[in-house]
């Protein structure tokens, strides 16, 4: 294996699949099978999921909502989504944890570094949920954050596009799309990978990302085993 423990990013739109909101059964089933090949593969991963098939507190606040009153509520949309996650897992045999950084003892764990990372070790998906528990942060920026806490080896950013391109290829079919980016020419360039703050903490620690397509059937695994899927954003 080429990462032996990854932190794997989902948006919570890619939980809808051909929905219009919420949760599709089959694409989580779908999303277990392919973390499943990973975990028998012997990777340790974690996982971040999005809560905007659910809420998403900048669009509560762009109609008028107190932000911050949203983003808390983004952060529980995010633990339903983690939720629904970890029973696929473990209908699928996988052991989970859910750690949230709300603390909400009923459904899920406190984050706990040190306990995330025995769960790990013991060879658990854990599920961090709640984002950052601080309103203003995003989940992406919540994923980079535990990569880092928990030693991750990358950062795999799963999309419904295979990698980063110049420009929207769902909009421009001419869109080029890059194999492999620095740093720096991703801020030259002003590509849309993650939010700044997220992108700017992965920079200063030295953790890549790949954006990959999710919804393609063993591309997770191929990039375990170092396979050149997506697009690599490294120093």
């Amino acid at each position: 294996m080429k990462y032996k423990r990854i932190l794997l990013k989902l948006s919570g739109e890619a939980l809808m699949g051909n929905r219009q909101y919420g949760i599709d059964t089959e694409r989580l089933i779908e999303y277990a099978q392919e973390i499943k090949k990973v975990v028998d593969r012997g990777c340790e991963i974690a996982i971040v999921i999005g809560g905007g098939n659910i809420f998403r507190g900048v669009a509560g606040a762009a109609k008028g909502m107190d932000r911050v009153q949203g983003d808390y509520m983004g952060m529980l949309a995010t633990v339903i989504n983690g939720m629904a996650l970890q029973g696929a897992l473990e209908d699928a045999g996988i052991k989970t944890r859910l750690q949230s950084a709300i603390e909400m003892d009923k459904v899920a764990e406190p984050f706990i570094k040190r306990r995330a990372v025995r769960h790990l070790e013991k060879g658990r998906v854990v599920i961090f949920g709640a984002g950052t528990g601080n309103p203003y942060f995003t989940t992406d920026t919540a994923a980079t954050l535990r990569a880092i806490e928990i030693g991750a080896d990358v950062i795999l950013k799963g999309t419904r596009v295979d990698g980063i391109y110049d420009s929207d290829p769902e909009k421009n079919e001419n869109a080029v799309k890059y194999n492999s980016l620095t740093f720096e020419e991703v801020f030259e360039k002003d590509l849309k990978v993650m939010d700044m703050t997220a992108f700017t903490l992965s920079h200063e620690n030295k953790l890549p990302i790949i954006v990959f397509d999710m919804n393609k059937d063993g591309n997770l695994l191929k990039i375990v085993d170092g396979e050149n899927v997506g697009t690599l954003v490294n120093l």
